[in-house]
């Protein structure tokens, strides 16, 4: 307690005061119970002259008490709080035997603590003083380092500067000017502050090339120590974003040599990345990725001699141009792997890139590959497993994505359930990726338990339970933007077998991934089902909810030709009855009615897709080049779908005929009724419609005719008086289509 009462006070008072509270907590008990005590005034006067005498025993030391005693700010230590307590409930009691209402007097109990703290104030300081003078010192202190003034001055500039839509063009370059005659020649003193270093990046970005390229040689040879600077990396970035090639190659060889160390550094590590992904040449970053097959790659740019000039990241050439050093080097790389996989430091494109050509260089029988795939085998007892969020990070990416599709092909079944399981709730975000799609049709090509995949994949594709007799409003919805989608489109159709050219649904690459996946998985013998048989029950699966958006989506979804895509691919999907499709028949049939002219009509000009969609549904398949005729679809000729059509244009058949859908009303007469075309009573009305309408079909055919006879004669373009084309090899004008139903009608 003493170090807490200033200078060198007794404790007589607070031992007296402590010994005399019990006597007044009792006092207080009893006068809870409403008994009256004789001892209430004597008590009272008992602790008056406590008080008095101890404060003549402290008076008499002749001690004068600082300005951090007890009693400043009405504060008098603990014993003094209990004394006040003590009087406090003695004066409460003394009120309630005289009838009084019983208020404490605040005012005469903080009496001498106001006074201590005058008496402070006129000795010392007051906090707000204080303050003052610390936050002076403060900025003595900051004054005193070197470049304090350069900086400051620095500060003032960036703070108007970075107000880009208050700041006039001409002003913003009289201080980017003012800003870079401080900072020339001093760039090192800036750049590792936290606070200076946002200067230079201002100074970056209003800069012209010639003041850009000036810091990017004054900070030569420091990129290494920027990088792996918490503020100072992102300098780099700016830099690199700001500047050209010359600058990028200023920059990027510095990091020749520390591509290990850097990688693994928490700061360095991604702006290694970032240029790796974004900036880099080929050459740059093969010369990057290198690093990861041994430390004579960190050494020497090619210290293995290959067939080409330039070094190649291709792992496998460089073990073919030197088969020895095989060990040491997948050694290595699986360590540098190893080491950020345990670390936790998954998401770098460049660690991909590794672990893909690591993956490409081992077979599936050696216990190189057992033990990189233990790597990536997640393990759902251990909770602290990172290896979820790595197949996550690396189903985002190209070279990621394509080692999941090859490590999907070569696994187990439990191994399959085991990684499919990690993207649980993740579905959606990979289908509509450019990369992570490409493992959902992986999955669709190589699984064997499609109820596997209707379980988990396929319901949190379409945002409802398979099965359902009448999916909601919300799925329907969600379908209809899948459906739409440039990509995630691909993982609705290709479970279907998609009747569509494959070249238009996938790119070539991506053919030819699943086409490897497939074959490895019939070769490693993991998949023994057919594809045919695993087509037809996704099918079977999934065309249920995809008919019920078709039919009513429908207009929604020839908007776009992605969504008339998946109309005739879903129609004419072979693997349901057409008792099934007719609903979804019936409402896309029904869009062609109406004034075909109007601008808003499903089947207008502006949208030819739609046109050929309705070609392609009335003809019951897309056209064969190599066979040489339609391939229809199976049951597809139930559902008559050209007399649906006919009753929707009917009375409006000569408005099709001259429009850019004519060749809609050719099919409709070319179909064969076996086919499910039409009737030979429909067509006999069909054909004396045309005939009403013959006068604007010839009229329209006699443009096509000489478009015709100009592309055969060969002449050269005619222009008229206002640059129109008038004949020759240009673009027919007319309608083909009308001239052939002007053949049927001779």
């Amino acid at each position: 307690m003493a170090g807490m009462n200033g200078l060198k006070r007794k404790s007589i008072a607070s031992s007296k005061s402590q010994s005399g509270s019990k006597d007044f907590k009792k006092l207080k008990v009893t006068a809870a119970k409403g008994v009256s005590s004789p001892l209430k005034v004597n008590s009272s006067s008992k602790t008056q002259a406590k008080k008095e005498e101890a404060k003549d025993e402290i008076d008499s030391d002749g001690l004068v008490e600082s300005d951090t005693t007890e009693d400043e700010n009405g504060f008098g230590g603990f014993s003094a709080s209990e004394a006040r307590e003590e009087t406090t409930i003695t004066d409460l009691d003394s009120a309630e035997e005289n009838g009084e209402a019983a208020l404490p007097d605040r005012k005469s109990s903080n009496s001498d603590g106001n006074q201590s703290k005058v008496r402070g104030l006129q000795e010392g300081q007051t906090s707000k003083e204080a303050h003052a003078k610390q936050k002076a010192l403060a900025k003595e202190r900051k004054l005193a380092k070197p470049n304090a003034d350069s900086i400051q001055r620095s500060k003032k500039l960036w703070e108007r500067l970075r107000r880009k839509s208050h700041v006039p063009k001409q002003e913003r370059e009289q201080l980017v000017s003012e800003l870079y005659e401080i900072i020339t020649g001093r760039i090192k003193d800036f750049v590792f502050k936290h606070d200076s270093v946002r200067v230079v990046q201002c100074a970056l970005k209003y800069a012209n090339m010639r003041q850009r390229k000036m810091i990017a040689t004054e900070l030569k040879g420091e990129y290494k120590t920027l990088a792996e600077n918490r503020y100072a990396k992102f300098l780099i970035g700016k830099l690199l974003v700001e500047g050209d090639a010359e600058i990028r190659d200023i920059i990027i060889p510095e990091f020749y040599g520390h591509v290990r160390r850097m990688i693994n550094h928490p700061e360095a590590s991604w702006i290694v990345d970032d240029i790796y992904r974004q900036v880099a040449t080929s050459k740059q970053k093969a010369l990057l990725l290198r690093e990861w097959y041994g430390a004579e790659f960190s050494l020497f740019k090619n210290p293995i001699a290959t067939a080409t000039e330039n070094p190649t990241p291709e792992l496998s050439a460089i073990l073919a141009s030197a088969p020895e050093k095989r060990k040491p080097i997948m050694s290595y790389l699986f360590h540098m792997i190893n080491q950020l996989i345990q670390k936790r430091m998954t998401g770098f494109t460049m660690l991909h890139d590794a672990m893909l050509q690591y993956f490409l260089n081992i077979s599936a029988a050696s216990e190189e590959y057992v033990a990189f795939t233990d790597l990536l085998r997640p393990d759902s007892s251990d909770e602290s497993d990172g290896t979820p969020d790595l197949l996550e990070n690396l189903a985002f990416t190209s070279s990621g994505s394509r080692l999941l599709c090859l490590l999907l092909a070569q696994s187990s079944a439990k191994d399959r359930r085991a990684f499919l399981k990690v993207f649980k709730d993740n579905i959606q975000l990979m289908a509509y990726d450019s990369h992570a799609h490409t493992i959902l049709l992986t999955a669709y090509t190589v699984v064997d338990d499609t109820r596997e995949i209707a379980k988990t994949i396929l319901p949190e594709l379409v945002g409802a339970k398979l099965g359902d007799t009448s999916p909601p409003d919300s799925a329907l919805d969600n379908i209809f933007q899948v459906a739409t989608h440039l990509v995630a489109r691909r993982t609705l159709l290709w479970p279907l077998g998609s009747t569509s050219n494959s070249k238009v649904l996938l790119s070539p690459p991506l053919q030819t991934l699943l086409n490897d996946v497939r074959r490895m998985s019939i070769d490693t013998g993991t998949s023994k089902k057919q594809p045919d048989i695993r087509t037809a029950e996704l099918s079977h699966a999934l065309l249920p909810h995809l008919l019920a958006t078709v039919a009513n989506r429908a207009a929604d979804l020839l908007a776009s030709g992605f969504g008339a895509q998946f109309i005739s691919d879903v129609l004419l999907s072979s693997h349901i009855d057409a008792v099934a499709k007719r609903p979804a028949a019936e409402a896309v049939a029904g869009l062609a009615a109406g004034d075909l002219t109007e601008s808003d009509h499903p089947f207008c000009d502006e949208r030819p897709w739609a046109g050929r969609m309705l070609k392609m549904l009335v003809l019951g398949g897309s056209y064969d080049a190599e066979a040489g005729r339609v391939a229809r679809s199976e049951n597809w000729a139930e559902v008559r779908f050209p007399g649906l059509v006919w009753k929707s244009v009917k009375g409006k058949i000569v408005k099709w005929a001259c429009g850019g859908s004519s060749f809609v009303v050719v099919n409709l007469l070319d179909v064969e009724e076996e086919d499910g075309g039409l009737i030979e009573e429909e067509k006999t009305e069909l054909l004396a419609e045309l005939r009403k309408g013959k006068g604007a079909l010839e009229e329209i055919a006699g443009d096509a005719e000489k478009a015709e006879v100009g592309k055969k004669k060969g002449k050269k373009q005619k222009k008229g008086e206002n640059g129109e084309q008038l004949e020759g090899k240009g673009k027919a004008r007319g309608n083909v289509g009308a001239k052939m139903l002007l053949e049927k009608l001779r």
